[in-house]
């Protein structure tokens, strides 16, 4: 199979991540189905998909796109419970579920026996071992990973990672069908972690034990790094846009397998995510809000 061949996507998972990849794939033209567990969730992804932070209504004011180009993307997006509806003649499924090793591969075993022989598996793990995931299917030579960066319509870049049989056929077609969506995809090597959520996790869990031994704030901490760096945003901001719970659950992935005492996560984390506060609630539904809510923090 060639990249022009590719006509239908599957994304599972309409969270942070699967609904903005859905919406980067049916923009570019392909048609999407988008899988989750109720229709609260896919319902709610289909209104950040068109009025979120990064949905598609901002790029109709900014003059990026119009109204009826809007309505013909959203027309390409199909919402489902079904596995069935979501592999018939799917040539590429992208997996985008919580860091879960176990429900992962649970998911995987559904779609390697519903999806067509020759639909490509992705994962868009943040950093468990490609190798790992791809146990729990037969088609380990078209088991691949994508990890996109949230937000997924913003972020250029995608680290395409190769599990140990994986075949040429597969990496390629990922590679050039990454470039298709406006992206920059690179490759790194099969590894807890891979590289950018191994440097960014250490990052990320280092600011926390600052903050915890009380050498700076919150608020401070994000401010300096903005300044210090030219990040976009500072640490903290960043958790609470991409999850708190992603955050601990790569962290203790991490730990569990390096045993590298900079990954372990840290007690305050912990009390956020089992408080419920994990992350911003516009995008982690449920959530009670994130550290600068906890905190009471005003930004």
């Amino acid at each position: 199979m060639k990249v022009d061949d590719v006509r239908k996507i599957g994304v599972v998972g309409a969270g942070v991540m699967g609904h903005g990849i859905a919406q980067v794939c049916a923009r570019t033209g392909f048609n999407v189905y988008l899988l989750d567990v109720n229709m609260e969730i896919l319902e709610n992804a289909l209104r950040l998909i068109r009025n979120g932070p990064f949905g598609l209504t901002r790029l109709v004011e900014r003059g990026k796109l119009t109204v009826d180009q809007v309505n013909d993307i959203m027309s390409r997006i199909k919402i489902t419970l079904s596995y069935d509806e979501l592999c018939f003649e799917a040539d590429v499924v992208i997996e985008a579920i919580p860091e879960n090793v176990d429900l992962k591969k649970k998911i995987f075993r559904i779609l390697d026996e519903r999806c067509p022989e020759r639909t490509i598996l992705a994962s868009n793990t943040s950093g468990i071992m490609i190798t790992e995931l791809a146990s729990a299917v037969q088609r380990k030579d078209r088991f691949i990973g994508m990890h996109w960066f949230n937000p997924a319509p913003v972020m250029p870049l995608i680290e395409v990672v190769r599990g140990a049989l994986t075949s040429d056929e597969t990496f390629n077609l990922i590679v050039e069908l990454s470039r298709r969506l406006g992206k920059t995809p690179i490759e790194a090597r099969d590894g807890p972690g891979f590289y950018t959520t191994r440097f960014i996790t250490a990052y990320l869990i280092e600011a926390i034990r600052i903050f915890e031994a009380g050498i700076a704030g919150i608020k401070e901490i994000d401010e300096m790094t903005k300044l210090a760096f030219h990040h976009p945003m500072g640490p903290f901001q960043l958790m609470d846009l991409i999850g708190l719970d992603t955050v601990y659950h790569i962290s203790e992935y991490l730990y569990s397998v390096l045993g590298e005492p900079k990954y372990k996560p840290p007690l305050t984390l912990m009390k956020l995510v089992l408080s419920g506060y994990i992350g911003d609630p516009n995008l982690k539904p449920g959530s009670k809000g994130g550290w600068y809510s906890y905190f009471k923090v005003k930004h």
